[in-house]
Order: C-alpha cells, then sequence, then structure tokens
C-alpha cells in the first residue's frame, strides 16, 4: 500500500492546512480567531477565540503531518478531535445528511482517521522512511479516544464559561 494512502493523506492533510490557516490567519476566506471564535461562541463552544486558535493549531499541524505521514496516529488524533467537536456541536441534531448540514462529512473524516491510524500511513511516508510507523488496532481506538477525550474536555470547558 503505497500511492492510494499517499494520495489520500496529501489531499486530506493539505485541505486541514487550509482549514487550520482559515482560523489562524483569515486565509483563504477564513474568519481568522477573531471571525471563527465568533462563530464557535454562538454554537457554544467557548472561550470562542481561544479554542478558534486551539482548533487552527490542531488543523495545521495534523494536516501537515498527515500529508507527510509523520506521527499519523498524533495527526490522525488531532483531526479527529476538531472533527468530533464539529459534529457534535453543529451537525448532530441536522441528521446525518450534508444536504440537511448533517454530521456525514464529519463522520467520513473521522473513519478515514481512524483507518489511517489501524493500516498506517504506507510506504511512502515519513513514518515509513525513519521506521516510526505505528499502526493497529490500538493505535486507532487509541487515536479515536484522545479525540473522545478532546472533544469532551472542549465541552465541559465551554459549560463553564461566562454565557454558558
Amino acid at each position: 500500500m503505497g500511492l492510494g494512502l499517499a494520495v489520500l493523506r496529501a489531499i486530506v492533510g493539505l485541505l486541514f492546512v487550509g482549514h487550520g490557516a482559515q482560523k489562524l490567519f483569515g486565509w483563504f476566506g477564513g474568519g481568522g480567531p477573531e471571525g471563527t471564535g465568533r462563530f464557535f461562541e454562538s454554537v457554544g463552544v467557548r472561550p470562542g477565540k481561544q479554542n478558534a486558535v486551539a482548533s487552527g493549531i490542531s488543523e495545521t499541524a495534523g494536516g501537515a503531518l498527515l500529508a507527510l505521514g509523520l506521527a499519523t496516529p498524533l495527526a490522525s488524533a488531532a483531526l479527529s478531535g476538531t472533527m468530533a467537536t464539529a459534529l457534535w456541536t453543529v451537525h448532530k441534531d441536522k441528521g446525518p445528511w450534508a444536504t440537511a448540514g448533517g454530521y456525514e462529512y464529519n463522520l467520513t473524516l473521522l473513519a478515514i482517521f481512524f483507518a489511517l491510524a489501524d493500516v498506517g500511513p504506507g510506504k511512502w511516508s515519513l513514518d515509513e522512511k525513519l521506521g516510526l510507523d505505528r499502526s493497529g488496532p490500538g493505535w486507532a481506538l487509541a487515536q479515536l479516544a484522545a479525540a473522545v477525550a478532546g472533544t469532551a474536555a472542549v465541552l465541559k470547558r465551554a459549560e463553564s464559561q461566562p454565557g454558558a
């Protein structure tokens, strides 16, 4: 397994780098920390600006690591955390279909990250070249657990903030 995984990692990873840059810098039509922070506040993710920056860092770093195939379970966990939080705070009450604002896109990405942590980044990855390939069911479950724990922490913190 090589080329297919490399293409998958590169496309998904670089798209997340772009999403992170939207949150951190306002690039590519994004709201930057202020605009994204206001949106986060509107969906109950408080403090909005701090969470926007944290999400932007997770997406930028996680996306870059994923594209390179470096620290793949860590990259998968970081990106899964942002997608699980988005699913829970924005999309869960709208049903599965994206046409109605639902969670199918987020769930698809979560499945991709789980699968990459399970099967590994492939032979065209820095993990493979550096002998750092950590993959398998245990890694997949660990990245999923980390994502769930991160999402729970964000939601718990949001509950304790003024305006919650």
